[in-house]
């Protein structure tokens, strides 16, 4: 049997981006400076860099997911996904990006992920290019994916315009994350769909402290297409969140409250441009200290993807020659057989 260390992560919230030129790569940057995202320098994602935070947390396996606002783009964003897990098999897994503004391209492209590029799950934008997922469009593609009982992974866009001059990914993200899982309830997608595990980023934004409104006043007269307090409670029962950069008392205690512990799954957020080495480890840091878990509950959360996941055997298996492709990195970073 294959096991991690008691100490060691499954991280299902990690970002990638594929290689760029130096044009390219100033041409980024200048649209996230245009949108209040003041990076001091064009940001370029590094597989070295990674795998150097992997050794340092104690990561064994980052689940990877990037996803580009065009579908030509997201297609190669996926292929070359795919490659780095390729290489490194035990340390990633690919969540296959999927353009959920073109339902038919979305279940086209599941399937070339899943068949094709052997991704583990699917990541999805919560409002991608102006649809959201609640839409009975995407209802085929869920019933796809039901029947695989896929993971997806559901991360707000953080590419949007300033709110109140503060940029996107600040809290606005949290909002957009909680008006998708309130819309995507009262679709009833959750509850048509049960066997497809669903894992919003940044412990559901605000969607679960506002789980208590809802419940309240989801089923009154004046709400159209009515949610009862019921139906809300069912579909429940499917919603996983993770922890990226909200592993703290503050956002884990209603996450918690709503959901229950067991359906905390570790993410860092790592490979996002906003995020930076002493962020990522203050929150994974703050995952162990803060009072919202047990110890127990946090080794949990630690290790919960692989609940999630059904990954064979050698993908996690300990490897101790460091010229092989899938050397899993020093002892304190890798699983154990």
């Amino acid at each position: 049997m294959t096991e991690i260390p008691d100490d060691g992560y499954i991280d299902i919230h990690a970002h990638f981006t594929t290689p760029a030129t130096e044009d390219q790569s100033r041409c980024a940057w200048q649209k996230m400076l245009s949108r209040g995202i003041y990076l001091p320098e064009p940001f370029e994602w590094s597989l070295d860099r990674t795998l150097e935070y992997m050794d340092l947390s104690g990561t064994a396996m980052q689940f990877l997911s990037n996803i580009p606002a065009s579908q030509d783009a997201l297609q190669a964003s996926n292929d070359y996904g795919a490659s780095v897990v390729a290489r490194h098999p035990t340390r990633f897994g690919l969540l296959a990006a999927l353009p959920t503004d073109n339902p038919a391209a979305a279940l086209a492209e599941a399937v070339r992920g899943r068949d094709t590029l052997g991704a583990d799950g699917f990541a999805v934008t919560a409002n991608y290019n102006g649809t959201h997922l609640g839409t009975d469009d995407l209802f085929p593609l869920w019933e796809k994916l039901n029947d695989w009982g896929s993971v997806v992974f559901v991360h707000p866009d953080a590419r949007r315009a300033p709110t109140l001059d503060h940029p996107a990914p600040l809290y606005e993200v949290a909002f957009e994350t909680a008006r998708t899982v309130f819309d995507m309830m009262f679709h009833r997608a959750f509850s048509r769909f049960p066997e497809i595990k669903f894992v919003f980023a940044h412990c559901g934004g605000a969607f679960p402290a506002l789980v208590g409104r809802v419940s309240l006043l989801g089923n009154e007269a004046w709400v159209p297409h009515g949610l009862s307090a019921q139906d809300l409670e069912l579909q429940l029962e499917n919603i996983y969140v993770d922890t990226a950069a909200t592993a703290f008392s503050s956002s884990l205690l209603p996450a918690v409250a709503t959901l229950g512990s067991d359906h905390i799954v570790y993410g860092s957020d790592w490979g996002a441009p906003c995020t930076t080495t002493a962020t990522a480890e203050e929150n994974r840091n703050s995952l162990q200290r803060c009072a919202a878990l047990t110890s127990a509950e946090a080794a949990a959360v630690r290790r919960r993807a692989l609940d999630l996941f059904s990954l064979d055997a050698h993908r996690l298996a300990r490897n101790s020659d460091p010229n092989a492709s899938n050397y899993n990195g020093p002892r304190s970073a890798r699983s154990t057989s």
